[in-house]
């Protein structure tokens, strides 16, 4: 199983067009969050339609995850806690979002919704331990944020990860989870795509402008997770302990090569912290 991995597109077009076109080459496309762009001048729910779209083309192409991050929240729920309703739309077209489990193989994938108080974080407490029941020999959770005091999380002065995460990655031992939400932690000095607590793996492919995104592909059958930037290429291998820094890219395989998923060499611009 192939998985791409992205997040933090904040409604650049371009980069969707590049993740469509990408798409039917991979077992699963998994966007970790931030589809929408709040600081955009293109009205919200115009984003919100033009995004469904892609989704929905998607989906039509291959399996697609979907988690919703700070960004997403478009309405309050009845107890007044921010949500992201358009994402748990897309579970009308086949789209695994927040709130989901999904199997693929011998992969649980677990989504976890971006929360804004108490009532949806213990929903997610209440999620993971109802997931780990039916725990695979692989265990993948989606969300947004990054954990707490990790080089994932780290924006250069501090790091912004979630203390809960961090803590439910030490009760639970996911394999892997998959975030976003810090921009720049791949590029700066400190920071990184990726981190190991524990037994588990976490990643945040960062963000960059231009096209293709910053991604990371997962080739989960051979224990390899790919970073694919404008700042680098570079692979870790997911069978042998954490090493730092992780290996460049020396001899990329046909199936990446060939259908462009090396990065162009844009110089990365990562925005703010979180966004």
């Amino acid at each position: 199983m192939r998985c791409l991995v992205v997040a933090d597109l904040h409604y650049s077009l371009p980069q969707f067009d590049w993740l469509l076109s990408a798409a039917p080459q991979f077992d699963v496309v998994i966007f970790a969050g931030d589809a929408l762009d709040i600081g955009s001048l293109v009205d919200f729910r115009a984003q919100i339609l033009v995004v469904r779209k892609y989704f929905s083309l998607l989906s039509s192409v291959t399996k697609v995850i979907l988690c919703s991050g700070n960004h997403d929240l478009d309405e309050r729920n009845p107890e007044g806690e921010k949500v992201a309703r358009w994402i748990g739309e897309a579970r009308e077209l086949g789209i695994a979002c927040d709130g989901d489990s999904l199997v693929i193989g011998d992969t649980l994938f677990t989504v976890c919704p971006w929360w804004d108080g108490p009532l949806v974080r213990e929903r997610i407490v209440a999620q993971l331990r109802d997931a780990a029941a039916g725990r695979l020999s692989r265990w993948i959770w989606i969300h947004h944020a990054p954990p707490a005091n990790s080089p994932t999380s780290w924006g250069g002065s501090r790091f912004f990860g979630d203390v809960e995460l961090a803590q439910w990655i030490e009760g639970y031992q996911p394999d892997i989870v998959l975030s976003g939400h810090v921009h720049q932690s791949p590029f700066i000095r400190d920071g990184s795509w990726f981190d190991q607590l524990g037994a588990t793996w976490v990643f945040n492919a960062g963000h960059q402008f231009g096209r293709p995104p910053a991604h990371i592909v997962l080739d989960i059958a051979d224990g390899k997770a790919f970073w694919l930037s404008a700042a680098g290429e570079q692979v870790i291998d997911l069978t042998a302990p954490l090493r730092r820094p992780a290996a460049e890219i020396a001899e990329a395989p046909d199936w990446l090569t060939s259908l462009g998923r090396v990065a162009d060499p844009i110089p990365a611009q990562p925005l703010s912290a979180t966004n």
